[in-house]
């Protein structure tokens, strides 16, 4: 796996690992990061649920409402890694709603993490969906700032320039 399509100027690995005993994330290169499960607010798996794969990996999928606009997106797993496939046209900035493309449930809030007005919601990263094991995704789109957290400690953080076109 490649490391040039990780923004890796606004990566921050904290050097924390996670639990062996929890194979949704897998560590290469001290830099390089990839889900491989993750899990709605009732336990459905978001990985996989498309032919979609980025660099051979299987994408993230949610469901996002954006207005009247209703479509899967899919998500590169690889943390710091911008690629997306799904509503590639809607303006940077727009609020979105976040949800479960299996149960379309909303995805719980995690609430506000830095001084923008985005929200942060959270992608499980095991079937016992534990509060301390997850991935902070902004509902803002194109706004670049994501967190992983296994067992309450801080994984990796990702906070993109915000200032970047083509997002």
């Amino acid at each position: 796996m490649s490391r040039d399509k990780i923004d890796l100027d606004h990566m921050d690995i904290t050097g924390v690992l996670p639990r062996p005993d929890v194979s949704s994330l897998t560590v290469s290169d001290d830099v390089i990061i990839v889900v491989n499960e993750a899990y709605g607010p009732k336990g459905d798996s978001l990985v996989g649920l498309s032919d979609v794969e980025f660099d051979g990996f299987p994408a993230v999928t949610l469901l996002v409402r954006a207005g009247d606009r209703e479509e899967q997106v899919h998500l590169s797993p690889i943390h710091g890694d911008r690629r997306k496939k799904g509503m590639e046209d809607l303006p940077v900035g727009t609020k979105c709603e976040l949800l479960c493309p299996v149960t379309k449930l909303p995805l719980p809030k995690v609430g506000h993490i830095d001084d923008t007005p985005a929200e942060y919601c959270a992608i499980y990263l095991t079937k016992k969906l534990e509060a301390g094991s997850m991935i902070y995704v902004s509902d803002t789109w194109g706004h670049h700032h994501s967190r992983i957290v296994d067992n309450f400690e801080l994984i990796s953080a990702w906070s993109a320039a915000e200032a970047e076109e083509g997002d």
